[in-house]
Order: C-alpha cells, then sequence, then structure tokens
C-alpha cells in the first residue's frame, strides 16, 4: 500500500456521494490528481512566494478542502491559525482527512473542537472562489474534461 503524508490517510476511505465525479476512488486517489494540479497559481496569493513542488499543498487548503466536498460530501472545518486564518479540511461522518496538512511539517494541528467553514465566506473573496474555479477546471481537464465514469 501507497504511504501517504496528509492527515487521516489511513482512515481516507470515503466514497464519491456525487454521479459527475465517480472515475475518482477515494480522497488518496484525489491527492494523487492534485499533486499534479497544484501550483502557485492555485497558492494562496499571501503565500505565493512560498510554493514549490516541494511544498505544493501550502496555500491550497481551502479550495482543495471544498473541491474534496463537492466530491465526497461532508462538511469543512477550520483551525484557527495565527494571524487569524483558518486551515481548512474535510470531515465526513467519522472520517477526518485534510488533503493539505503537509504544508505544516513537523506541526502537529488540533482536528477537534474546530468550527465548520461556510463556503459562501470564503467564496466571498473573488481571488479565492476564481482559485477554486481554476482548481476544478484543472481536475475536470485532467480527467478528460467528463469526470462521470464511463458505461
Amino acid at each position: 500500500m501507497k504511504e501517504y503524508k496528509f492527515y487521516g490517510w489511513r482512515q481516507a476511505d470515503v466514497s464519491v456521494v456525487f454521479d459527475e465525479y465517480k472515475v475518482i476512488k477515494d480522497p488518496k486517489h484525489l491527492y494523487d490528481l492534485l499533486s499534479e494540479i497544484w501550483c502557485a497559481d492555485t497558492c494562496a496569493p499571501r503565500m505565493r512566494d512560498n510554493w514549490t513542488k516541494e511544498n505544493m499543498t501550502l496555500g491550497q487548503c481551502s479550495i482543495t478542502a471544498f473541491l474534496a466536498q463537492d466530491i465526497f460530501g461532508g462538511d469543512v472545518y477550520g483551525i484557527l491559525r495565527p494571524g487569524g486564518n483558518y486551515h481548512c479540511y474535510n470531515v465526513i461522518g467519522d472520517c477526518v482527512f485534510d488533503l493539505t496538512s503537509e504544508q505544516f511539517g513537523e506541526e502537529v494541528l488540533s482536528y477537534e473542537g474546530n468550527p465548520m467553514q461556510s463556503r459562501e465566506v470564503h467564496f466571498s473573496k473573488k481571488e479565492k472562489r476564481l482559485r477554486y474555479e481554476y482548481l476544478k477546471e484543472k481536475l475536470r481537464k485532467k480527467l478528460g474534461g467528463n469526470m462521470k465514469e464511463e458505461p
């Protein structure tokens, strides 16, 4: 079995809940796909100068968590960070996973007792909504433009 570095990867075995994304097997598969898509253009502007392929999850949390929610359902929660921003991750039933946790290196984050995050609040920032739409479109193109499984 391939080892991943993101938080919750061992339990990240939830299934796609929206037919549009049936070709994506689970969050680990989504992570593999996004690993080829995340880039400086999808990184939060305030962090963009520090983005590298080696730290590809830097600045990708909210757009990635909301995209994962589009695919697997569930809720997006946020860990309050110094400076007042929230680091977003996914919760689906008892499954908690954070596809972008690698950006924190050895820092241990607390995934308990955090507030739910609102897509409307996050995407009220135009640049964030545009990055999310760009990431989603790049995923669509990666999957050949058709995210539905062929019969």
